[in-house]
């Protein structure tokens, strides 16, 4: 009896890229593909109010720049490491925490591999330093918050409990306004173009 094929582990990518889920290589992490399918994204299941999806990549511009607001002093690597958050979501899509939590640890896996891969292939360490990593979270929290409430339909009691904002935090701090696919994919560019001009 032949063996059995194994199923296809990797993904083309429109750069021409062809990236192993599995093992993924440094050198097949392009910045135009993550851009591009972060972009087309949806946050939220795409359950927010608005005429566009409000993407994965507007969501990292967002937490890159409230991380820059909550560490005043932070370099541009770790600014570099919040815009890349939630990269890996470009191949294996923006779960919400109820399904991560039903699909298990291989998720988290599946997850901190491609984060490896990617902050190696823009020099950044592969696993970031925990008051770097715990600093990320609070900005991606704070994110969070603003979304629920702004465009996700979350009451601000609701919100407050499943997130935890920072004391004296105002929902209106950034008012938020979902953009086109292209606009967004064209921001996260030079916003990634810029923190590694930095570097």
């Amino acid at each position: 009896m032949a063996a059995m094929k194994p199923p296809r582990a990797w993904q083309r990518m429109l750069s021409g890229r062809r990236l192993d889920l599995l093992d993924p290589a440094p050198l097949d992490v392009e910045v135009e593909d993550i851009a591009h399918g972060l972009a087309f994204v949806a946050r939220w299941n795409g359950q927010t109010q608005g005429e566009y999806p409000y993407s994965v990549a507007e969501h990292s511009l967002l937490v890159e720049a409230l991380y820059g607001q909550m560490v005043a002093d932070a370099p541009a690597r770790w600014r570099l490491a919040a815009l890349l958050h939630d990269a890996p979501e470009y191949v294996i899509g923006d779960m919400i925490s109820p399904v991560k939590a039903a699909v298990g640890p291989g998720y988290a896996k599946l997850d901190d591999r491609l984060t490896a891969a990617i902050h190696l292939r823009f020099g950044l360490p592969a696993i970031l330093p925990k008051r770097v990593k715990t600093a990320i979270k609070r900005a991606d929290r704070m994110s969070a918050w603003l979304e629920a409430i702004q465009i996700a339909g979350f009451s601000r009691d609701e919100a407050d409990v499943l997130f935890r904002p920072p004391k004296g935090a105002d929902p209106r701090a950034v008012l938020l306004n979902p953009r086109p696919p292209a606009a967004v994919k064209a921001a996260y560019l030079e916003r990634h173009a810029h923190l590694m001009a930095a570097l």
